[in-house]
């Protein structure tokens, strides 16, 4: 039996030890180094305190400092915010941080770790690391092979051996063994995630659109069909569909799917919004007010806060817009927006992120002969389009990508460009508008194509990018997984470049799926300029001087903002309720003078027949007045003969009076 030596590293909870110690914590040799954890910027540093506190001593239940320390405030908001994570999880987050952060810090620390080898079997009946009891490894993994010809880096990381299902390199793409039936290959659908389920919708199948909603389980890795049911109150089938946008309600509204828009054979003339409630199974059309957009296709729909705002696309007449709607999901009303600026000139089939809940970022697309890889920003405080420049290494033009975000990185995947698919996975950092290539593909491969849909899930606490179907010459209905190292790739500096507006008061985690909030935030003007860390306390902490009164000032102008704001929201609502009261009452005016009107015009025909026997009548009593006059001088010349006869007969004898019978006069 062949072997192979192989250097894994320490196996947990050691490397995790080993880390912490490394950072600073544990008391380690290494420890009392000023300038080990004084690298690290101010949220790294009160990151890394908040995970080896909740690995070694569990969740916060410590009071919340009263005093005025920002300092204690932040650490003890950053260890709160963690929650209920689980020791283990946080002892991965810590060591997958301090890779990111410091990536050669294992070589370096190797002068006080004692590193075991560990013999690996290839015939793979043995695992390359050990997984502690709260781990499940993933299913059986296929790499996706890469430019260079190599399948995935093992320094420093762990040992991916086929058949041992064990995923725990990042920034590469493998392909999962999934189970079930699979769906029809696809592209143009739409994905959604909800309780670790990823909701597959419609799409394109050989140029026929297709209506099935099929769902894969990221635990279990195994497919299958949902089965609509019908509403006897209202029974709707759903119309097949491409290019439509899915979008799960979980965040403000239970368990629901809400589909919108999107290319369908009998197309409507406005943007319909279908529900599909996963607890009754049912499709439902979603009653809206104010204007809808016209129906189109290709659009990019993004959720921010509870509204959805829509760019671009194209209608039912392949005409592109540029058009911008937002429909807000409490009231269900949309509204077409006025921008300021230069908007992106009309396109389909782009890419949108939102960042710090007020920039949106649009990203590509085409139109029907040219593909585009040009960045706008729209400020949605001002409502005002820009074109920042973009930094490193600006993506190739293309259209029909995926893109998601995690904390304030946008990663991008697909896509292609008229001629081939795209085959780099990039990322961009929406603070510094800097591009870098997370990997890259080799060959003709699903990830390498058009119309592919992206989710971000996680998996063992975990981010993980989740891609389905595309099209590159062929349809796939085949899934694949990336762990996207997050901050490795990523420049530091804003090379003196116009970045966006970074998050004030939040700083995000490197997972993606946790945000740790500081009471005091780390944007005001740097006043926590460094955090030290020794063994299992803070013993140094330097803080300029910060006025008591300007934060108090600070907090109280909050506060009055705060409630300035609660009071345009409930005025705006009340507004929006009496828009709905006017455009109802509108409604019954708008019936009523529908019924006038037909009443009008039913008056008028009647009135337009009466005149036309009117104008009958005069002229039959034309025609009698002229038999009148023609009776009348009948009757005055049978008048006249009659009295000229009696004149004749009275003057006639003799023959004419004996013709008569009468006798003649006697002499």
């Amino acid at each position: 039996m062949a072997m192979a030596r192989v250097s894994s590293g320490l196996a947990y909870p050691d490397r995790f030890y080993a880390a912490s110690a490394y950072a600073g914590f544990g008391g380690s040799p290494n420890s009392s180094s000023k300038g080990v954890t004084s690298k690290f910027s101010n949220d790294v540093a009160l990151l890394l305190y908040a995970l080896y506190q909740q690995a070694s001593v569990g969740p916060c239940n410590i009071p919340k400092p009263r005093g005025w320390s920002p300092v204690e405030q932040s650490k003890w908001t950053s260890w709160n915010g963690l929650g209920n994570m689980a020791s283990t999880e946080a002892m991965r987050l810590f060591v997958k941080i301090l890779e990111e952060e410091d990536p050669g810090w294992y070589s370096r620390a190797s002068n006080f770790i004692s590193e075991p080898v560990v013999d690996v079997e290839m015939n793979h009946t043995s695992k390359a690391e050990l997984l502690n009891k709260n781990e499940v490894a993933l299913p059986e993994t296929q790499t996706i092979p890469t430019e260079n010809g190599t399948s995935v880096e093992t320094q420093d990381k762990a040992i991916v051996v086929e058949g041992l299902g064990i995923v725990d390199v990042f920034d590469q793409w493998v392909a999962p063994s999934v189970s079930g039936p699979c769906p029809k290959p696809r592209y143009e659908h739409a994905a959604a995630i909800v309780d670790n389920r990823m909701y597959i919708f419609g799409g394109n199948h050989n140029g026929r659109y297709l209506s099935d909603l099929q769902a894969l389980d990221l635990q279990r890795w195994e497919w299958s069909k949902i089965e609509a049911k019908t509403n006897s109150e209202a029974p709707l089938k759903v119309a097949p569909c491409a290019g439509h946008s899915l979008v799960s309600t979980i965040a403000w509204e239970g368990n629901k799917l809400i589909a919108i828009a999107g290319h369908t054979k009998d197309p409507s003339e406005l943007i319909q919004v279908k529900a599909f409630d996963l607890q009754t199974y049912t499709w439902s059309t979603m009653k809206t007010y104010g204007k809808p957009p016209v129906s189109r296709g290709g659009q990019s729909v993004t959720v921010v806060g509870t509204s959805l705002v829509i760019f671009g696309g194209q209608d039912a007449s392949r005409t592109l817009l540029n058009d911008l709607h937002i429909l807000d999901l409490e009231t269900m009303t949309w509204d077409e927006i006025d921008t300021l600026g230069v908007s992106p000139s009309p396109r389909s089939d782009h890419a949108a992120a939102v960042h710090a809940d007020r920039y949106l970022l649009i990203f590509g697309g085409g139109t029907h002969s040219t593909c585009f890889n040009d960045l706008h920003v729209l400020d949605m405080q001002t409502m005002e389009w820009s074109r920042p420049t973009q930094q490193g290494e600006i993506p190739s033009p293309r259209a029909g990508h995926a893109g998601v975000t995690i904390g304030g990185n946008w990663f991008i995947a697909g896509g292609g460009d008229n001629k081939s698919g795209v085959s780099e996975t990039v990322v961009l950092n929406m603070s510094t508008l800097a591009w870098s290539v997370v990997t890259t593909v080799q060959g003709r491969v699903p990830l390498a194509s058009e119309g592919l849909s992206l989710v971000l899930s996680s998996y063992n606490g975990e981010d993980i990018l989740v891609s389905f179907g595309g099209y590159n010459g062929r349809y796939s209905n085949e899934v694949h997984l990336l762990k996207p190292s997050h901050k490795s790739s990523l420049p530091s500096t804003t090379m003196g470049t116009p970045a966006l507006d970074s998050i004030s008061g939040a700083q995000h985690a490197a997972n993606g799926t946790r945000d740790v909030e500081l009471d005091y935030g780390a944007g005001q003007d740097g006043k926590i300029r460094e955090i030290r860390m020794d063994n299992n306390e803070p013993q140094t902490v330097k803080v300029d001087e910060v006025s008591e009164q300007s934060i108090m000032a600070l907090k109280a102008e909050r506060e009055e903002l705060e409630s300035s704001l609660s009071k345009e929201k409930s005025e705006s609502l009340h507004l929006k309720q009496e828009l709905l009261e006017a455009e109802s009452r509108n409604a019954d005016v708008y019936k009523e003078l529908q019924s006038v009107r037909g009443q009008l015009a039913e008056e008028q025909s009647r009135c337009f027949k009466l005149e036309v026997d009117v104008a009958e009548l005069r002229q039959k009593l034309q025609t009698m007045d002229s038999l009148q006059k023609e009776l009348e001088i009948l009757q005055r010349q049978k008048a006249a003969s009659e009295e000229a006869y009696a004149k004749q007969k009275e003057s006639s004898g003799g023959v004419w009076g004996w013709l008569a019978g009468n006798s003649p006069p006697k002499p």
